[in-house]
């Protein structure tokens, strides 16, 4: 089966704006032009359109939806790692974060939680693992498009292509200097052959 993820276009949050709560952030202006421009530049009709709970990976997936009405749309928990403590970092800006992120990231620890509400970088590979074994259920004609968010999607390209690393090492190399993060907009495509995923690449708008 095929799986096209897309990170949601655009949002209020990469522009520096804070909000209360993360799940709620909207696209920007940009963001929608990006949502649509990915909307016409389909070539096949998916058998599912699959988004994250989260309003902005909805927002984008949104003129998909409309372009193509009569697929299915199923929610599932593919929504961004939230890896600081939100009750304590919500409303604020990045520039205060960062001291706290860049702790975060250069412990490398992936079963550190940082309080309610977070949640480790483990867990995150979990939830992609699930994710992955949800799509490998399909058949193998099946193509499912995903609209999700930029962590998230590294962490199931690193599952694909790292299979062979511990979680520790697949978190020295995801943040930060040498890391590949994935751009507003941007496609990554895995493709199941027999047992195995494959990692077909990534496409920038």
């Amino acid at each position: 089966m095929r799986a096209v993820f897309i990170r949601h276009g655009q949002s209020t949050g990469n522009v520096g704006i804070p909000c209360e709560d993360l799940a709620l952030l909207e696209l920007t202006e940009l963001g929608w032009e990006q949502a649509r421009e990915l909307a016409e530049g389909w070539i096949e009709v998916p058998d599912l359109i699959v988004t994250s709970p989260y309003l902005r990976a909805q927002q984008t997936a949104a003129p998909t939806m409309k372009r193509f009405p009569e697929v299915p749309v199923e929610v599932w928990p593919i929504q961004e790692f939230t890896y600081l403590q939100p009750g304590r970092w919500n409303g604020t800006l990045s520039i205060e974060r960062m001291p706290f992120i860049e702790q975060y990231w250069g412990q490398a620890d992936p079963e550190y939680c940082d309080g309610a509400g977070a949640e480790s970088f483990s867990s995150l590979l979990e939830r992609a693992q699930t994710a992955l074994q949800r799509l490998a259920s399909y058949p193998t004609e099946t193509l499912i498009y995903l609209f999700s968010h930029g962590q998230f999607m590294q962490a199931v390209r690193s599952l694909v292509t790292e299979s062979n690393m511990s979680n520790r090492e697949k978190m020295s190399g995801f943040w930060g200097k040498g890391s590949q993060p994935i751009s507003n907009g941007e496609l990554i495509r895995v493709r199941k052959e027999g047992t195995r995923w494959e990692y077909s690449g990534s496409k920038r708008l």
